[in-house]
């Protein structure tokens, strides 16, 4: 079972989303752009891993604090568009202390280090092969949960269902 740990968009941010994507699409960049119900933050990868409530009891063993999240730039890397993230130091530190806790329980995890950004695109066409210009609308929410995902290939794109959550915020 192919599993994540993130936490949901709503609101602001979503609507926020929805305008880049108009954006891109207006300037003519194609590509596989990310269902508004698919939209995350991903805090950490955990691939093929067959054991959903222990990753769930984990989570929970972690306070999440409340904090602002909120949209910040935008930038291109390995064949991925997508929006940066700043939740500050809360964030951050949530982020650590959830990935040594998955460490501590040998639950593996992608360590490749934490850069919080949304996933806008993925194997864009850009005219003329360039990035444009793009101003991201500023927008951000109160983040109070984090999701536990199953990540699966349907027959229209990938599908991320919710196993569980957990929203102890402080």
């Amino acid at each position: 079972m192919r599993l994540f740990i993130a936490l949901p968009l709503e609101g602001a941010v979503l609507d926020a989303l929805a305008k880049v994507r108009a954006s891109l699409e207006r300037r003519g960049v194609r590509g596989n752009y990310t269902r508004e119900e698919n939209l995350h933050l991903t805090l950490a990868f955990l691939g093929d891993y067959g054991d959903p409530d222990r990753v769930l009891e984990i989570m929970g063993s972690v306070s999440l604090p409340r904090f602002r999240l909120t949209l910040d730039g935008f930038g291109a890397f390995a064949g991925v568009l997508w929006c940066g993230a700043d939740g500050g130091e809360a964030l951050e530190s949530y982020v650590r202390a959830l990935r040594r806790a998955l460490s501590q329980a040998d639950i593996p995890f992608d360590r490749e280090s934490f850069r919080p950004h949304i996933t806008v695109l993925r194997k864009p066409e850009l005219p003329r092969g360039r990035l444009p210009g793009l101003e991201v609308p500023a927008a951000s929410m109160t983040a109070e949960r984090v999701v536990l995902f199953r990540s699966e290939r349907g027959r229209n794109g990938m599908v991320y269902t919710p196993l569980g959550e957990v929203g102890n915020c402080r």
